[in-house]
């Protein structure tokens, strides 16, 4: 891996609408890659200021971790400023479509789909739960899982809203996410970043308290 291969966060403010309400949120956006070359994960709220921190950089990617409106709403406009291609998990569309009368997703993501940036691999992780195509991506050789809104510091993704399903996330969660090394570093779409070492032993928690 180019030793250079870094990741950086910018966290963008501006709003979530589903099922008839709206609500103020912070999004994490991920930048990874390395001095000329970089991968987006979820370029919310706010192209220009991301387009600053990718600073003249060839994006050659843009993934999405799903399709809720605060996490894809801007994406048309960031793609529009850097000519990348957008990645989405194709059982999400009806969301994307929610947002988007015309615009299109550039590409499916599958479960398995690898990319490479920098010289460091990002493989994408179905995962089910929060969406029907939510989907993470994690690099070994960074150490890193970038979960969306699957897996936060202290538990799952919200699962109270149309189209996600409780165990269907705690399925996801156990067999795709808590396997991975225990110091893989969790970088999620919304707060503080976490591990899946000090998230695992709370799943029975997360059972019990249900969504």
């Amino acid at each position: 891996m180019n030793e250079r291969t870094r990741i950086q966060n910018l966290v963008t403010s501006g709003t979530f609408s589903l099922d008839g309400g709206t609500w103020d949120v912070d999004n994490n956006v991920w930048v990874v890659g390395d001095d000329s070359e970089v991968i987006v994960i979820d370029p919310a709220h706010d192209p220009a200021a991301i387009a600053e921190v990718v600073d003249g950089r060839r994006v050659k990617a843009i993934l999405l971790t799903h399709a809720h409106d605060d996490h894809i709403r801007s994406v048309g406009g960031f793609r529009a400023l850097t000519g990348a291609p957008v990645y989405l998990n194709p059982a999400d569309r009806m969301l994307w479509d929610e947002v988007y009368s015309t615009e299109l997703p550039d590409h499916p993501i599958f479960d398995g789909d690898r990319f490479e940036v920098g010289g460091a691999h990002l493989t994408a992780l179905a995962t089910p739960g929060h969406s029907p195509g939510s989907t993470c991506f994690y690099s070994g050789e960074l150490g890193a899982l970038f979960s969306g809104d699957t897996l936060f510091n202290g538990g799952p993704g919200a699962t109270g809203r149309s189209h996600s399903n409780f165990d269907t996330i705690i399925v996801s969660i156990t067999e795709k996410l808590l396997p991975l090394p225990e110091d893989t570093v969790v970088y999620t779409g919304h707060g503080e970043t976490t591990t899946i070492g000090d998230e695992s032993p709370h799943l029975e928690e997360w059972i019990t308290r249900g969504h």
